[in-house]
């Protein structure tokens, strides 16, 4: 019984959201205008469940390139009204295009000079009628077998506030590196933002080792830098090679005195670097490609300043 009228709340309110599509037209390109044209801010206004609807959708719109705030229409009504200036897009929610406290807001709105754009379910409400464009987010009915309940209103209300965010995200030619830029503590953050010089081992924790030193000698490096390989230099101090735990394991099953031997004899040679410019999610691609756990990071002249750790970018929270 529940998962039927589970099926039937999906059914309404996704033939909610599909009928926005066939109203799509003039009144839309001209809110993607305005906004876009909005040398302040958008300023999203309402109250109850459309007003929480109207926090995601300025949320929305401040993480994606248009600067946005929510105003409570009560708390417009009793001094924050303040914070709305002419150079500001006010964008009203309210299903009936009735509320009171939004209706008491609009001739405030047009004597201070701002914009004002309508997300409504009534076309002929006193909302539409003070507002520069009016979007039709009307529903045949509410989910709520009572239909009471908000719950298609919102969830068109919410899917029409996406449309303008995209489309303007698309108009201002809008970004990863920008969106990264707004969500710099988050994993996609991480991902657009986190280079390798951020996260590379260095000093200490970098062993540097030259070509004629035993392996012996080499492992005792490995061991106090606590790392999983040490880079092998040779007399100009450039990468000639990579002596890692795996190629410890390769040579020890076939040489018994493996210890004694230079380390430039079982050493990787040749082996993959980075840049330290290049992003930790390229560099967790190029580790998982060439399935290997470490990559030195060199610099222009191809000496080692770093070394990279699948462990170091598994800490990081990019995966």
């Amino acid at each position: 019984m529940h998962i039927e009228q589970a099926k039937k709340v999906l059914k309404i309110e996704a033939q909610a959201i599909q009928n926005l599509s066939k109203r799509l037209g003039g009144e839309f390109n001209r809110a993607i205008e305005l906004l876009a044209k909005c040398p302040g801010r958008v300023i999203v206004t309402g109250m109850g469940k459309g007003g929480i609807i109207g926090q995601k959708i300025s949320a929305t719109l401040s993480s994606t390139g248009t600067p946005s705030l929510f105003l409570h229409s009560a708390e417009a009504i009793h001094g924050d009204l303040g914070r709305v200036t002419k150079e500001d897009v006010v964008l009203a929610i309210s299903n009936s295009g009735e509320t009171e406290e939004v209706i008491r807001l609009l001739p405030l709105i047009k004597k201070i000079g701002a914009k004002l754009i309508a997300l409504t379910g009534n076309v002929g409400s006193n909302l539409a009628k003070y507002s520069d464009v009016v979007l039709d987010v009307s529903v045949k009915r509410e989910a709520c077998p009572l239909g009471l309940a908000p719950t298609a209103s919102t969830t068109a209300t919410l899917a029409m506030g996406d449309c303008l965010a995209v489309c303007l995200l698309k108009k201002k030619g809008f970004k990863e590196e920008n969106f990264a830029f707004y969500h710099p503590g988050g994993a996609l953050g991480k991902r657009l933002l986190l280079k390798v010089e951020d996260i590379m081992r260095k000093g200490d924790a970098n062993p540097l080792v030259g070509e004629n030193m035993l392996v012996r000698d080499v492992l005792f490096e490995i061991t106090e830098a606590r790392a999983g390989a040490a880079s092998v230099i040779d007399k100009a101090g450039k990468l000639s090679g990579l002596f890692t735990d795996g190629d410890l394991r390769r040579h020890l099953k076939s040489d018994s005195n493996l210890a004694s031997r230079l380390v430039k004899d079982v050493m990787t040679k040749k082996p993959i670097t980075i840049s330290k410019d290049c992003l930790a999610s390229e560099a967790l691609r190029i580790l998982k490609e060439k399935r290997i756990d470490e990559i030195p990071v060199v610099d222009s002249k191809r000496k080692p300043i770093g070394m990279l750790d699948v462990q170091d970018l598994l800490k990081t929270g990019i995966v």
